[in-house]
């Protein structure tokens, strides 16, 4: 006979804990093994989705309890809260929140729900139509929170490793990672010079400053989390990227590849290096430049609207 709703309910608070036996999704949800009424169980506890009703989103941000920033840098600021009812609670943040103040129309068609292409953008669409609009990207000051960093001006506690020079670069967390979690580690290495906005402007005279960057970048990174091996660890770069100033992401490999680490989105660095070696021979200048890449767009982004859309009713 089955048992009824209070019979079953009143298993969990039976719960005996003997050990985690894995956390995933980026720290979301626990799966325990224990025991009840001396039986072997596992307890697998996911954080559940957030009401969309108005009136538990109009008090969502008031609601928050032991809201403590973890930085800001311009129009970006990043937090830990915790949605306990008691102020005083010991138990630890639940949620990670970014804050983007003020926001742009940018943003705002960035992180709205939209349909996705996948567009194919050859070495002259990227000559004729992508280049012109990246450079139109780099200004209006869009890139200062860079400029911050790399220039001291900002978050210098969280830069862990530094390299000067023309060939520079710098290592610090991610603002998308709550710097706890070490299966959702997520770092950044950004690179000191300007002329480089993307992986295409990655030649093969780039081949031996990107070994070295990636070599750094992996034992910097052993180095502050001792507990992490470099065959832990995982180096990829954006195209589109979020910002044009070339930027590579270093994660933990058990980090679950959600779009920002898909195909259409993500360009190993292991990978570039490989195909920047075969490319164009003995010349030095080959690059990224002369291949096509094939990747995700928005619907609401303008490399939709403004470019590729136009191209395919051209077509």
């Amino acid at each position: 006979m089955a048992s009824t709703n209070p019979e079953v309910e009143a298993l969990i608070p039976q719960f005996k804990l003997e050990k985690l036996l894995n956390q995933d999704q980026a720290g979301r949800r626990i799966i325990l093994l224990g025991t009840i009424q001396d039986k072997h169980s596992i307890l697998l506890a996911e954080r559940a989705a957030f009401s969309i009703e108005k009136v538990q989103l109009e008090s969502f941000s008031t609601s928050l309890k032991n809201v403590k920033n973890l930085g800001a840098n311009d129009i970006y600021s990043w937090f830990l809260a915790s949605t306990s009812s008691e102020p005083d609670s010991s138990q630890p943040p639940d949620l990670k929140i970014n804050l983007i103040w003020p926001c742009t129309e940018k943003h705002i068609k960035k992180y709205s729900q939209q349909g996705i292409r996948l567009v194919t953008e050859t070495p002259e669409i990227y000559k004729n139509n992508v280049r012109p609009y990246i450079e139109k990207q780099r200004g209006e000051g869009r890139l200062d929170w860079i400029f911050n960093i790399i220039e001291g001006r900002t978050e210098q506690e969280d830069v862990f490793y530094r390299e000067h020079g023309e060939e520079g670069f710098l290592v610090l967390p991610d603002l998308n990672w709550d710097r706890k979690t070490m299966t959702s580690l997520h770092l950044l290495g950004l690179v000191e010079r300007r002329d480089i906005w993307s992986v295409r402007d990655l030649q093969k005279k780039h081949i031996t400053w990107l070994q070295h960057m990636r070599e750094k970048l992996l034992e910097a990174t052993v180095k502050l989390y001792p507990e992490l091996e470099k065959d832990q660890l995982k180096l990829y770069i954006h195209y589109q990227p979020t910002y044009y100033h070339f930027h590579i992401h270093i994660v933990h490999v058990a980090l679950e590849a959600g779009a920002t680490q898909a195909t259409g989105k993500a360009l190993g660095l292991e990978n570039i290096i490989g195909q920047l070696e075969t490319i164009g021979g003995a010349d030095e200048a080959a690059g990224m430049a002369e291949v096509s890449l094939t990747y995700t767009v928005g619907e609401a982004s303008e490399l939709w609207t403004e470019i590729f859309q136009p191209l395919r009713k051209g077509a």
